[in-house]
């Protein structure tokens, strides 16, 4: 028994000896405690968990040179190696932040993005777009919601911060699109030509955009088109001012799509209900069809294609200033085309393709003149000028590629380039019948950079460099692109953005008296922002310098660029905030913008506020969605503190302009209501599913002045107003073969 005995605590003793009790505590790089992090000896059975503090404590029966493995959720694993030869063992662990795409920041400065591939700043879909009532279907019409763009009515376009509409630019698929909007009308600002249906994200810049884009001296419009659909579906629209029908049909390995639309626009019957300031012969018009196809080319590979030919036409008079008793006339036919192919894939050492080609043209035929009470054309001494007929004809092409490369976290590197080729030509035939013609080819060569940094889950940096060459103006730029931001909490960022942007000079404004380069804008963005899945609020300042604008002087009555001494700055801050959470069933958003600048370009005697540049804008927007009534009610509110206005006269003895009339328009007021009822909502395997629209436009009949148009010799003056001071639509919208109820519902339709 003794000998038993002995024996045991034999074998005990030599166990206590060739085990090794191994503890410590996990900790991050704050020196803060892991809980649940796990710790073992590299294949084998022992381990433990650390405690809430971090502390952790095993026993370890392996012996020699071993590794200590340590896991953490959120956190790089780490692998110690370690000697196991009996005793105790303290060891203190240190863990590094796993960069992941759920917890990582968001670099949003300057940008509001709506998009399946980022999961912050989502601010605006395809949906949110159409049921802005304000918006009128456009996609800009809801972007000038947002902090940041500015309410011009009279001319189209997004001025941005203090920028002209020529200073932003849109893209699609990567690729610059030339003539977003219908071609230009005096006084009457025109829509884009793009259905918001076609996208699926949505990136609006309004300053600091990335290196990728240029171009642009305020601001970018990226949006990115669809993918595959989900099924099979036809489409039917009909309403007071057009009617459309839509075909998409997807195979069935669900690899694969095509689809083709057609959509014809009259406002005849519209006009004849709702009068219009001017007198129309003809009213709007439009032709329109699309097709795209898209095709998987692997798991992650997609060809998409997306093209378009539109052809619209109008005619108006309306009384002339310069000759009392008689009209002005103004008619247009417009002829566009558009080609979009872009093909992403996965290639090999996680590296991605991004590549796309754009191709379009535009043929404007417009035709000017004067006509006496009987309708009749009429040449009147001193104003023959006024006779004169303009044909233009643009073709344009946009070719980039982006290789793309994931590193280790979500460090990314990306580099490309880009060729812009626009050909633009101009026929001017005068009143005596003299045709002046004129031809400008343009070619601009891209090479850009841009990495994305990630220290930490909470600290972000992108850095990119951007070069340009003008072949017309013969001339290399180089700019700088950075931002910055840190993650102050859960759901709370800052971030900073710096960057340099180039554009070149306005065609109409080329060939110049003398040589010109580009254009400039210096970007500094301050930003913070909070987000939950369902509350956004958002505050940003900025500062913005101009430098080398163009200034203009006047040759036999046309305006044309003379050198690039031209300088401005704007600055200010804007407010945004939207909840779907805290009212039931009610999705709003506000938004405020503070502008304060200044600028001497084109023939502007001095640096005064532009024409277009409001100092204080606001929106309120309102969606509820009434389930008994199956209908969505739809409110906005759009404010606009009063821009000045100005009658800049040439002065030909001295060579310089002046200010023969100078004030202050109202401020800017417009409340827009519209209702869209959903009668197959709630019914069981529908397979139809129709949306009735009626949409308002400023339903309190407000006047709205937006500036004057005077004479020639500035003499007269009239207000520029709207065409009508309130608008009303009607439609329906089927789908057969898809049943969005349940999206309708989801998405506050």
């Amino acid at each position: 028994m003794k000998t038993l005995t002995l024996f045991i605590s034999l074998i005990i003793t030599l166990q206590g000896w060739s085990q090794t009790n191994i503890s410590g505590i996990v900790v991050d790089n704050k020196k803060k405690p892991v809980p649940g992090a796990s710790v073992t000896i590299k294949d084998s059975y022992d381990g433990a968990t650390a405690d809430s503090l971090g502390r952790f404590k095993f026993k370890a029966f392996d012996k020699g040179n071993q590794l200590l493995v340590i896991t953490a959720i959120g956190f790089k694993t780490v692998e110690i190696p370690v000697e196991l030869k009996g005793g105790d063992l303290e060891l203190p662990v240190q863990l590094k932040e796993e960069v992941t795409e759920m917890s990582a920041v968001v670099i949003t400065a300057g940008s509001f993005e709506a998009s399946d591939r980022k999961r912050a700043a989502a601010v605006l879909t395809s949906i949110d777009i159409v049921t802005t009532a304000s918006a009128n279907g456009d996609v800009t019409g809801a972007l000038k919601t947002l902090p940041g763009a500015q309410q011009v009515g009279e001319s189209e376009g997004l001025f941005v911060r203090g920028g002209t509409a020529a200073e932003t630019k849109t893209f699609i698929d990567g690729t610059l699109v030339n003539n977003f909007f219908f071609s230009s009308v005096p006084g009457i600002a025109q829509r884009g030509r793009f259905s918001p249906f076609i996208f699926k994200g949505t990136v609006f810049s309004t300053g600091g955009y990335s290196a990728l884009y240029g171009q642009a001296l305020s601001s970018a419009l990226i949006l990115e088109s669809i993918d595959l659909p989900e099924q099979s579906s036809a489409s039917l629209n009909v309403s007071v001012i057009g009617v459309g029908a839509g075909f998409q049909q997807l195979n069935k390995q669900k690899s694969a799509s095509w689809g083709i639309n057609y959509g014809y626009t009259n406002l005849t019957a519209a006009f004849a209900v709702i009068k219009q300031q001017q007198e129309y012969s003809k009213a709007p018009t439009a032709h329109n069809i699309d097709a795209n196809f898209r095709i998987k080319t692997s798991k992650n590979g997609m060809l998409k294609y997306y093209g378009f030919y539109l052809t619209n036409s109008l005619g108006f008079r309306q009384n002339s200033l310069d000759s009392l008793g008689y009209k002005d006339r103004f008619a247009l036919t417009n002829g566009n085309m558009y080609h979009n192919l872009s093909w992403k894939e996965n290639l090999k050492n996680k590296w991605k393709l991004n590549a796309g080609v754009s191709v379009s043209t535009n043929k404007d035929d417009i035709a000017f003149g004067m006509q006496d009470a009987a309708k009749n054309d009429v040449l009147l001494n001193g104003l023959e000028y006024k006779q004169f007929d303009v044909n233009n004809k643009g073709f344009y092409a946009n070719a980039r590629l982006v290789l793309e490369k994931r590193f280790k976290g979500l460090n990314t590197l990306r580099v490309g380039t880009e060729y812009n080729h626009s050909d633009d030509k101009n026929n001017f035939t005068a009143y005596n019948g003299m045709l002046f013609k004129s031809r400008l080819i343009e070619n601009i060569y891209s090479l850009f950079a841009e990495q994305d940094v990630y220290l930490t889950n909470k600290l972000a940096a992108k850095l990119g460099a951007r070069a340009e060459h003008s072949a017309y103006l013969n001339k290399t730029n180089l700019a700088p692109r950075a931002s910055l931001a840190y993650k102050l909490g859960k759901e709370s960022q800052a971030s900073l953005a710096y960057g340099i942007f180039y554009q070149n000079p306005e065609l109409r404004y080329q060939p110049a008296v003398n040589p010109l380069t580009f254009m400039k804008a210096t970007h500094y963005i301050a930003q913070y922002q909070k987000t939950t899945s369902a509350t956004t609020f958002r505050v940003e300042a900025f500062y913005k310098q101009y430098d080398n604008l163009i200034k203009t002087q006047n040759i036999n009555g046309r305006e044309i660029g003379s050198s690039n001494n031209g300088f401005g700055e704007a600055s200010g801050f804007e407010l945004f905030w939207r909840d779907k959470k805290n009212v039931k069933n009610l999705d709003y958003w506000i938004s405020y913008s503070f502008l304060d600048t200044k600028r001497d370009f084109l023939n502007f005697p001095t640096a005064i506020t532009p024409n277009f540049a409001a100092k204080h804008t606001a929106s309120l927007v309102m969606k509820k969605f009434v389930t008994k009534l199956k209908t969505n009610f739809n409110l906005s509110y759009n404010y606009a503190s009063g821009r000045p206005y100005y009658n800049i006269q040439y002065d030909a003895n001295t060579n310089k302009t002046f200010f023969a009339d100078q004030g202050r328009i109202p401020d800017y007021h417009n409340v827009s209501f519209a209702l869209n009822y959903l009668p197959s909502i709630g019914k069981t395997n529908s397979k139809t599913f129709a949306v009735y629209v009626l949409s308002v436009s400023n339903v309190f009949n407000l006047k709205q002045v937006y500036g004057y148009n005077y004479s020639g010799n500035g003499m007269r003056k009239t207000e520029l107003v709207p065409p009508s001071r309130m608008f009303i639509f009607i439609g329906a919208f089927i789908s057969f073969g898809v049943d969005r109820s349940e999206d309708a519902i989801n998405n506050n339709l």
